[in-house]
């Protein structure tokens, strides 16, 4: 017979309590709250995604049965449910769970801050993406993707050393991808990896302003001018590395860019362009 604590007890003990008491305190997170606690409210939800619970109603049958125990797994409350706990997602701030949510990606990114990446750089790489969430049309009439489907697009920046999400954002499905980089602030020394989609010289600029680097999938119609070329080992799969100066319009300032074009062991050309 286990007399220790549980599993789920002893991962909630590494949570910064005193961060996350502040964040509720700046939000107003338990005003007029008597019994269900935004501590209660989170550990809810955390005990939902750990195991792996589909729905509110999953959620109160799974804590209901086990509801002698919840003291020991660290909620005070007696009981979960379903209207409190629903009731509690749609009215308190979501800011709290946001800013705690940043607080432990920073715990956590110091963790994996000796691990080494596969290429031999002491520098932080990112690379940023986005991903569209299908939904229910007839519960999320709000965020209409297409005629006939609804969904969110989620925005996410990974740190590839340790795969953890540095920056998230979840917009409409219909949000344009590129407007993302507005929000992003450049880290000074990182490399960001990005898709073809972020293809925006204008706004590509401010990471070159800030000292980053980025590297991108060129687009077939995108035109330049040759600036000069560089000498390269075609042993290496590398085909060309030149210097190419790009403009929007006739109007807009030129950018000046590396492009460097590779053939990869399956035979596929591909073309990448930096600062």
């Amino acid at each position: 017979m286990n007399e220790g604590k549980f599993v789920f007890a002893q991962l909630m003990e590494h949570l910064p309590l005193t961060s996350f008491h502040r964040c509720v305190q700046q939000y107003r997170g338990e005003y007029k709250i008597k019994t269900f606690s935004c501590l209660d409210q989170f550990r809810c939800m955390a005990f939902a995604q750990l195991t792996f619970r589909e729905s509110l109603r999953d959620i109160e049958a799974c804590l209901r049965a086990q509801s002698g125990k919840l003291y020991h797994l660290g909620m005070r409350t007696k009981v979960v449910a379903r209207n409190t706990l629903a009731h509690a997602n749609a009215t308190r701030d979501w800011r709290i769970y946001a800013e705690f949510a940043q607080r432990l990606i920073t715990i956590a990114r110091k963790l994996y801050a000796g691990d080494a990446l596969a290429v031999q750089l002491k520098e932080t790489v990112y690379a940023l993406d986005s991903t569209l969430i299908d939904l229910c049309l007839g519960m999320f009439r709000w965020t209409p993707s297409q005629q006939s489907k609804a969904g969110v697009r989620l925005h996410t920046l990974l740190d590839l050393r340790g795969a953890i999400p540095a920056f998230m954002y979840v917009s409409r499905a219909r949000y344009a991808e590129i407007k993302i980089l507005d929000q992003l602030v450049p880290e000074p020394g990182a490399f960001y990896l990005l898709d073809r989609g972020y293809v925006d010289f204008a706004r590509l600029y401010r990471f070159h302003q800030a000292g980053s680097f980025f590297v991108i999938r060129a687009k077939s119609s995108l035109k330049a001018r040759l600036h000069f070329s560089q000498p390269v080992d075609r042993s290496t799969g590398l085909i060309c590395d030149q210097m190419l100066c790009s403009t929007i319009s006739h109007r807009s300032p030129t950018f000046r860019t590396r492009c460097a074009e590779f053939a990869c062991a399956i035979h596929i050309r591909e073309t990448l362009w930096c600062f």
